[in-house]
């Protein structure tokens, strides 16, 4: 069998990932995609990684990418689907590939982070409390004021569904998951109802930094979980009131206790670093030492029973 043959190379042993990964404060959801084309398959899941180990600080920011030959060694692909998976990172403004240079870590303000993919990887590995600082910050400047256009207009139809969310959050009120998800559509609703079609083109953006602080805000106390509810109530009572100043002022309230909340919750635990900046211009970064959650064990075992039958 040749050894340029993907299922051949995938018998080697895959080496442990590093502690920060496994340490990381949201669990490493993804395995191999279980739909589409084996090709989609294998670009969904390099992109994932590599795109994760960038966010995460496992590549710093202006450091060399491995080369083609070592990630093909590390995930047993061709090197075409390397070479694809680095275009598509590119394209997010991740890395940038110069020629007798390589490919190199593009500094964070260079991120494209109004890509939802982007986001969803800064989550997937761990958000730092700067990071969903950042995020409530972007949420001052949108809910408040979408709050008040909400008030303004007073849709009977957008006005139900923010109270129908609002009645599963009550019902709901154990801090259990289907509480967030009732949360979250008590915000995007209020975002629907401003009417704003510049609200829905960051639908994706807000819908995932929505997604990533309610996974921690309503990991709090019961009492903060009360004062919480109390709060969307609020928000509520002055939308369907016709309010638009009240309804401001409550979520502006909402977001910056709920903050606060986040950082009460991280206090309690170990906070994961910053992202490491630039390190010497021309040093290659080493590859993180690869996947060690229980998923990429069983892929890399299937890989290696598929290439053992050949």
């Amino acid at each position: 069998m040749s050894s340029r043959d993907p299922k051949a190379r995938a018998k080697s042993k895959s080496p442990e990932r590093s502690g920060s990964d496994r340490d990381a404060r949201i669990a490493w959801p993804h395995d191999w995609p279980e739909s589409g084309s084996k090709e989609r398959k294998i670009h969904g899941y390099l992109t994932g990684t590599i795109g994760r180990d960038i966010v995460s600080g496992a590549y710093p920011q202006g450091s060399l990418l491995p080369s083609v030959d070592e990630m093909c060694a590390r995930f047993s692909v061709s090197r075409t689907a390397i070479r694809e998976a680095y275009s598509f990172l590119g394209s997010k403004s991740l890395i940038v590939a110069k020629p007798k240079v390589g490919t190199r870590v593009r500094p964070a303000t260079e991120w494209n982070l109004i890509d939802p993919e982007v986001l969803a990887w800064h989550v997937q590995s761990g958000p730092t409390e700067g990071f969903v600082t950042d995020l409530f910050v972007l949420r001052q400047a949108i809910e408040p004021t979408a709050a008040a256009l909400a008030a303004t207009r007073r849709s009977k139809e957008a006005l139900a569904k923010i109270a129908i969310a609002f009645a599963d959050m009550t019902a709901r009120g154990d801090g259990a998951g289907d509480l967030i998800e009732a949360d979250l559509r008590f915000h995007m609703g209020i975002l629907d109802a401003a009417g704003n079609h510049f609200f829905a083109a960051l639908g994706g953006l807000i819908h995932t930094s929505l997604q990533c602080a309610f996974g921690f805000s309503w990991a709090g106390a019961e009492r903060i979980q009360r004062d919480r509810l109390r709060q969307h109530e609020a928000i509520l009572r002055a939308i369907e009131l016709g309010s638009p100043e009240d309804a401001r002022a409550r979520m502006g309230e909402l977001l910056r206790d709920s903050l606060e909340d986040i950082r009460e919750y991280l206090d309690k635990g170990e906070r994961k670093p910053e992202p490491s900046a630039a390190q010497s211009p021309g040093r290659r970064a080493s590859p993180p030492s690869g996947p060690s959650t229980e998923s990429r064990r069983r892929a890399a075992t299937r890989q290696s029973s598929t290439g053992a039958k050949r």
